[in-house]
């Protein structure tokens, strides 16, 4: 456990909460986690996930942005429910994304856990691209990734990240309660 985790942590769990709030303040939150995860991933060796956080910062800017263009009269952000047919299209697209980095991640780099990596990252995406759009769906995805990041994480001894990603977990739990009862509304 370093500094940075403990940063790290600290800051993601802000951003979490922030969003599962339906909070603004969650994008700028969210970029500095995206910064902190970067370096940690880096000293690691988790490649995937490193590159994802590059990933992650540019979905965060497009979600501040279609967020702060989506508010409602009232400056809240309305929840878009998700349709099957999209649904299946990023789903799948996260598969093929799995397999072309998991493929790349195993005969180019030293990666820790190639194909797990790469994997969790891809469908991260998926999931980061549904918070983005304002779909309570996305927290079903988080719910799944994140429950498997937490053996990754145990697995490569970050501690205090398996605990966040456990945290984060309950707290996926409580966004999607809190986006769908606010999708009804």
């Amino acid at each position: 456990m370093s500094w940075l985790e403990i940063v790290a942590v600290a800051v993601s769990f802000l951003a979490i909460w922030l969003t599962a709030r339906r909070h603004m303040a969650c994008w700028p939150v969210g970029l500095l986690s995206c910064a902190l995860y970067f370096k940690l991933f880096l000293d690691v060796r988790l490649y995937a996930d490193m590159a994802l956080q590059v990933l992650f910062g540019l979905s965060v800017i497009y979600g501040w942005i279609a967020w702060a263009r989506g508010l409602d009269e009232w400056g809240e952000v309305p929840m878009v429910p998700l349709a099957r047919g999209p649904a299946l299209v990023a789903l799948s697209l996260g598969a093929m994304g799995a397999g072309a980095i998991g493929w790349f991640t195993s005969h180019y780099t030293d990666a820790a856990l190639p194909w797990m990596d790469s994997a969790l990252s891809s469908f991260s995406l998926v999931a980061q691209y549904w918070t983005a759009r304002r779909h309570p769906a996305s927290w079903l995805l988080w719910i799944a990734l994140d429950t498997i990041y937490v053996g990754m994480f145990v697995f490569k001894a970050l501690w205090l990240t398996a605990g966040l990603y456990a945290a984060m977990t309950g707290l996926a739990a409580i966004g999607y309660l809190r986006w769908r009862r606010a999708g009804m509304g």
